[in-house]
């Protein structure tokens, strides 16, 4: 895709004219002011886009960080940047690159046919040779070494050939692994190494597409989170938000994901899930868990005991959409909040 052609993706997601622009505009620098969100261009077209009032979900979130914030967090607004503004481009880039991939494999194939029937057409002449050994005139043989040599010298020369297109193979497979790391990037929250919230929307909106029977959905948000990263610094913060990501993913049932969703909160798919009451067994056992993680502040010694989370569960039900099922899970997690926190509502 040229670069042109991006421009115009991009502009595809806000058709408003001039007038329209204006109007959301003031509506969206008063929200930048009143949270002190810094004037750039990605908070620009967050805040817009969350002006527009289209995109339930990108306002939830939005609503969210500045809730729990005291000022925007940047890798959160590029984070959001790119999952709400410019997704699309980013699966264009990607799905450009697999394409590139499997032409040059497709051309490879090709070229190794064309060498076996190189081979295959010496040895035919080579058997034409000695059926003709018993010449009907002196030049005959003569004529027909030559072109045996001179067949030869063909195959060799794309053997050499060959031999270089299977290098720059090694090089392409290389080239292939690196382009699936960063597509696992893509997919993967750096911090905690699960799934980051693009990923688990795909999937989630998959789960409900392909088969919604038996999904819950687990989600759960870190108490007083803010806390940890005003009394220790954002570094305990993060091992936090580490620790409770491994909790998460050594206690996963098969067929169940889990990503961090944003900031110190996390959901968890879990499939074939029999019932409501499962799914809430399940979360008060991850509860118990992370209640139980003992994290030493460097430098001090001090054993953190006060790592709790909040759990709001959700049971597919039929006609469920992505949004239905977040807001119910959201809901009953507030819920919990509202309740006294370090519990399980549903």
């Amino acid at each position: 895709m040229s670069q042109s052609e991006n421009r115009a993706t991009v502009l595809a997601r806000f058709p408003e004219d001039s007038r329209e622009a204006a109007n959301l505009l003031k509506q969206a620098v008063p929200l930048m002011v009143r949270h002190n969100i810094p004037p750039n261009p990605v908070h620009y077209a967050l805040w817009y886009t969350y002006s527009k009032g289209q995109d339930p979900e990108l306002i939830r979130r939005l609503d969210h960080t500045v809730e729990n914030f005291d000022s925007f967090p940047p890798d959160s607004a590029a984070q959001l940047f790119r999952e709400y503004i410019i997704r699309d481009e980013l699966e264009d880039a990607r799905a450009g690159q697999q394409q590139a991939i499997d032409l040059v494999d497709d051309m490879e194939r090709d070229v190794s046919r064309s060498v076996k029937g190189s081979l295959d057409f010496q040895e035919s002449l080579g058997h034409c040779r000695r059926k003709l050994d018993d010449p009907f005139s002196e030049r005959l043989p003569d004529i027909l070494s030559e072109l045996q040599h001179s067949t030869q010298l063909m195959q060799d020369q794309q053997a050499l050939f060959l031999s270089q297109l299977r290098t720059a193979q090694n090089e392409i497979q290389s080239l292939r692994d690196k382009l699936e790391r960063a597509q696992l990037a893509a997919t993967q929250d750096s911090l905690t190494q699960l799934l980051n919230r693009s990923a688990f929307t795909r999937m989630l909106e998959h789960a409900l597409t392909d088969s919604p029977q038996h999904l819950a959905l687990v989600m759960l948000d870190i108490d007083h989170f803010k806390q940890f990263n005003d009394q220790y610094g954002h570094p305990l913060g993060d091992r936090v938000l580490q620790h409770v990501g491994q909790v998460l993913h050594n206690a996963l049932p098969p067929q169940a994901v889990a990503a961090r969703y944003g900031g110190e909160e996390f959901c968890i798919i879990l499939q074939k899930c029999t019932d409501i009451t499962t799914a809430h067994t399940f979360a008060e056992q991850l509860r118990l868990k992370i209640q139980k993680l003992r994290i030493t502040v460097r430098n001090t010694d001090k054993v953190l005991d006060t790592v709790t989370a909040s759990f709001g569960v959700a049971f597919a039900e039929m006609g469920d959409t992505l949004e239905s099922l977040l807001t119910r899970a959201d809901d009953a997690l507030y819920q919990a909040k509202r309740n006294g926190r370090n519990q399980v509502n549903w």
